[in-house]
């Protein structure tokens, strides 16, 4: 057996163990271990394979979990945990609701603007949903909504998370694929403000023809104008690691740190006890472990591919079709969306990154190629932002597809008498809004690339 076969052997067998449902770090980290002892074991014995295998297995979690860049992660998650414990949510919503509450599904395109602006400091998707499931769908239901479109606005709001900065899975992509993680940031802040538009415009066509969505009695100014002061520390955080980031003044570590500190002297100063503040970063630490924990397994299973050599076959696969570059990325696109309705979004771009992103950029001509000479019409550098935004935002389609869709039952967890079937189906219109914001971004790769080359 060649090593190639080695290679597509175990990853049938890493398929199968998340199919099951094994964790996909255990998962990784098993069928990485017992690859590399397979290939090792073939050229230098069982012992000293099993040897060699099992300290390689040991050193490189270890050597990637002490880089620079992953100490991000915690400082975004802390973040995001501090501004719900501290009521900063409630506070986004009612203005949100103040301003927008008028309109024709209003208070729906106001959780948006709200999850949005909450994406702004969390990060997380998941966090999102949760947090925007108990302060917006109450209002929504009393207001008249539907079950159905109040449950779907929070799953599909809380998506925005991947995309808006500071997004926890850009800066798992740039650490994959060896990238600059605040141009990535950056690049991010555009397409989100896009699928915000989309978003909206998908609610109020909805409301305004479907009916399902009532308008609130208009809020006076006084009213709309007493509700922004809640609103100022996450919009100051927001501003912090967006003008950081833009100016280069810190580094997302540091941009990521200043947020958490501006938070925390907010949660104190409105008085958060010290019960709140253990229980966000309690909820940090999980959090952050289990990030921590796939990206390690994953480490070791990316390792055994590149000794089975996986990655270089598919790559000279990909750049030997005969077909317009374009229609293979879109292909290729397509069977994320498929994969995506059995994996949970991380998952899903961590096995699968290390096989495809260089298949990418050798279609595109290398990762130091110019712009004239490229094959889609971008350098390395922008085409290597302008996949990750675009894979990214595939995976927002896993949290609201099924059967997996986590964002779903997310919501549905925190509202029982909501069914999770009932979720997706609400959820449907927001996979439309999703499917034609990648088509415009895929069209027009300048919305991605265009801040990041300001840097």
């Amino acid at each position: 057996m060649t090593p190639f076969e080695v290679g597509l052997l175990m990853t049938g067998v890493l398929l199968l163990l998340v199919v099951i449902g094994v964790r996909v770090a255990f998962a990784a980290a098993f069928v990485g271990i017992t690859g590399m002892i397979i290939l090792f074991s073939m050229r230098m014995g069982f012992e000293r394979g099993l040897l060699v295998a099992i300290k390689m297995a040991g050193t490189i979690p270890h050597s990637k979990s002490v880089t620079y860049s992953l100490s991000v992660l915690p400082t975004f998650i802390l973040i995001g945990f501090l501004a719900y414990y501290a009521g900063l949510t409630k506070q986004l919503f009612e203005a949100s609701k103040r301003w927008l509450g008028w309109m024709p599904g209003g208070l729906a395109i106001g959780t948006v603007f709200a999850t949005a602006g909450f994406a702004a400091v969390s990060g997380a998707s998941t966090a999102t949903a949760a947090v925007f499931a108990r302060v917006a769908i109450p209002e929504m239901l009393e207001a008249g909504y539907s079950k159905r479109l109040a449950a779907a606005v929070v799953a599909a709001g809380g998506t925005l998370a991947s995309l808006i900065p500071p997004s926890a899975i850009l800066v798992i992509y740039a650490i994959l694929v060896e990238e600059s993680v605040g141009k990535l940031l950056m690049a991010g802040f555009l397409p989100g403000v896009v699928s915000v538009l989309i978003y909206a415009g998908i609610i109020y066509f909805m409301a305004r023809w479907q009916g399902g969505a009532p308008a609130l009695p208009p809020a006076t100014w006084g009213e709309r104008f007493e509700s922004i002061p809640g609103t100022l520390p996450i919009v100051g955080v927001i501003v912090i690691i967006f003008c950081s980031l833009y100016y280069g003044i810190a580094t997302p570590t540091e941009a990521g740190s200043l947020g958490a500190f501006v938070v925390l002297i907010t949660a104190i100063y409105k008085g958060m006890r010290t019960k709140q503040l253990f229980l966000a970063l309690h909820e940090t630490a999980k959090l952050t472990v289990m990030i921590f924990t796939l990206i390690w397994g994953v480490l070791v299973y990316v390792r055994f591919l590149g000794y089975a050599g996986l990655p270089d076959a598919f790559r000279e696969f990909i750049v030997s079709l005969d077909y317009p570059p374009l229609m293979i990325v879109v292909c290729i696109l397509l069977g994320y969306a498929v994969l995506g309705m059995f994996m949970d979004a991380i998952g899903m771009l961590v096995l699968t990154l290390p096989v495809v992103f260089p298949a990418i950029m050798a279609l595109n001509g290398g990762l130091e190629v110019a712009a004239v000479d490229s094959t889609l019409g971008m350098s390395g550098a922008a085409c290597a932002i302008w996949f990750g935004i675009i894979v990214v935002k595939m995976a927002e389609l896993c949290l609201i597809t099924p059967p997996i869709g986590l964002n779903c039952f997310v919501v549905s967890g925190v509202r029982p008498d909501i069914p999770v079937q009932e979720v997706f189906r609400g959820c449907t219109p927001f996979f439309i809004a999703d499917v034609l914001t990648v088509g415009v971004l895929v069209a027009f790769p300048a919305i991605i690339t265009f801040l990041p080359s300001l840097m």
